[in-house]
């Protein structure tokens, strides 16, 4: 995670350019006063925005212009060319626009033009409900409630979370935060100011333990009751939990709250070695964000190579290769059988010392509350296009949600953080009626070291890696088939062609 500081570069646009340095299609960095800013011309048109993705800073002038929109290159965040709105997560915070004005052949920007709310929806007036209940404060929970009062919907949402903390950016606590390189005042979603000014009563530390579909209320642990008029289940996942022998040493962690981050930093503080126990995804950022603080780090895992089952064998051993090269040790087709004070017993016989244990072996979603209120569950609670449950009124997003892909022609659940953000923006406009389809595709990032790793598609089996580029030299683009169709694209260092990627699938979806 990024925050750019230099100083602006490229033209006065105050002053001008020719017409003819921004031809059609093109896009340019120039510079108002102290403010970056990206001119893109299509046709006759020439809008002005703000030239960094309010996400992680990611530079719009290396992303994708689709219609009037423009994608960040980053993490895929997408915004209006015209209004500076973000239409698509990750990203949530508008992008500042600038009136633009082409006069004897030359482009001048002007004023940053001001901010237009959209129309207030009053929950007085027909279909629109009084009260909305989103269970769950992660991110398909923050984004369904940002998203509400983005959309000026006027109701009560009431916010129940069995966390400690206010939604967190959960992405960086296994990288920039955990190595260090990130201040604690990057990880909240949103300050605690952002709640109360825009009236979402967020109720930390809460537990729902009931939802009574006849009365329509939430019963909580402390026998209390909230009433809503639609629900949202966003209840994400938790991890799997070790049940080894001495995994409840203090120094034996496993990573998803902020908490658990937390924890972990303070042990690392301290700690020489670690050992990691499970090659995914998670497990794997925490190992190069201890590698990144100078812990040694063994990487403790059944398969036989590292994200195989996802990203395939080729992309496998280039991973397990770029870690060896950072100073990991694997002992892979192994797992732990014991944890003795320092000593990690293994399967096969070893023994590893760890001051330092963090179980990253899975997660499983939260469907009990789901279950027990009768909601249809297979492998995750069932929604439709429109991501609401077998039950008229209730809604499910994020990890938990089980919903039918039109790219893949499948049921899928992933558990993706970027999807999850998507889910609760759709699923917040589909609680006021819009009916609006779910039909984003799948992505998501891995960091690792310097290299990052993009995913766009879902690709649970496939028949054929395409591989396009060189993935030992970082420039390489992995398509994922099934006979003889693309269901996934993983990249690195190939920006432009990943987005590419996502708007092709979104255009067969359309067809």
């Amino acid at each position: 995670m990024t925050q750019d500081q230099s100083k602006p570069t490229g033209p006065d646009l105050f002053r001008g350019i020719a017409l003819s340095d921004l031809p059609d299609g093109a896009k340019l960095v120039g510079h108002c006063g102290d403010e970056q800013v990206l001119l893109v011309r299509r046709g006759a048109e020439v809008f002005a925005i703000g030239a960094t993705c309010t996400h992680y800073g990611g530079p719009l002038a290396d992303g994708l212009v689709v219609e009037d929109t423009v994608r960040c290159p980053w993490h895929h965040a997408c915004f209006d060319l015209r209004t500076g709105e973000a239409l698509h997560a990750p990203a949530f915070n508008p992008l500042a626009c600038w009136s633009v004005e082409e006069r004897d052949g030359r482009l001048f920007v002007g004023e940053r033009r001001k901010r237009t709310a959209p129309e207030r929806r009053d929950a007085s007036s027909g279909k629109v409900p009084e009260k909305i209940v989103i269970v769950g404060g992660g991110a398909a929970g923050f984004a369904a409630a940002e998203t509400l009062r983005r959309e000026q919907y006027q109701g009560s949402i009431v916010m129940i979370s069995d966390d400690q903390a206010p939604p967190v950016d959960r992405p960086n606590l296994s990288n920039d935060y955990l190595a260090g390189k990130a201040p604690e005042d990057w990880i909240p979603l949103r300050g605690e100011k952002f709640y109360s000014k825009n009236d979402i009563d967020l109720r930390l530390n809460t537990k729902a333990v009931h939802i009574d579909l006849h009365s329509s209320e939430v019963v909580l642990a402390d026998k209390g009751t909230v009433p809503y008029d639609r629900l949202l289940f966003a209840t994400g996942a938790e991890p799997v939990r070790l049940t080894i022998p001495g995994a409840d040493q203090p120094h034996v962690h496993t990573l998803r709250s902020f908490a658990d981050c937390k924890a972990i930093i303070e042990r690392a503080t301290i700690a020489r070695s670690a050992v990691v126990l499970g090659a995914s995804f998670i497990g794997l950022e925490v190992t190069a964000a201890l590698r990144s603080r100078g812990i040694d780090v063994h990487v403790v895992a059944p398969d036989k190579r590292p994200m195989e089952r996802v990203l395939g064998p080729q992309m496998g051993d280039f991973i397990r290769a770029l870690h060896e090269e950072n100073g990991v040790v694997f002992h892979l087709g192994d797992t732990a059988s014991s944890i003795d004070g320092s000593r990690v017993n293994l399967t096969n016989g070893g023994t590893l010392t760890a001051d330092l244990v963090v179980a990253g072996i899975g997660v499983r979603p939260r469907i009990g509350l789901a279950e027990k209120a009768g909601l249809v569950v297979d492998h995750g609670v069932v929604v439709d296009a429109f991501l609401e449950t077998s039950e008229p009124g209730i809604f499910a997003a994020g990890d938990i949600a089980r919903w039918p892909d039109p790219h893949s022609g499948e049921n899928i659940r992933v558990e993706h953080w970027v999807v999850a953000e998507r889910q609760g923006q759709t699923a917040a406009r589909n609680m006021l009626d819009h009916r609006e389809k779910f039909a984003a595709v799948p992505f998501f990032w891995s960091q690792h070291y310097d290299v990052s790793i993009n995913y766009v598609g879902h690709a649970g089996q496939w028949d054929e890696i395409a591989v396009d580029g060189d993935i030992t030299a970082k420039d390489c683009l992995l398509h994922f088939k099934r006979a003889g169709r693309t269901l996934a694209v993983a990249s690195i260092f190939r920006d432009i062609e990943s987005l590419e990627a996502e708007v092709e699938m979104e255009r067969q979806m359309a067809n």
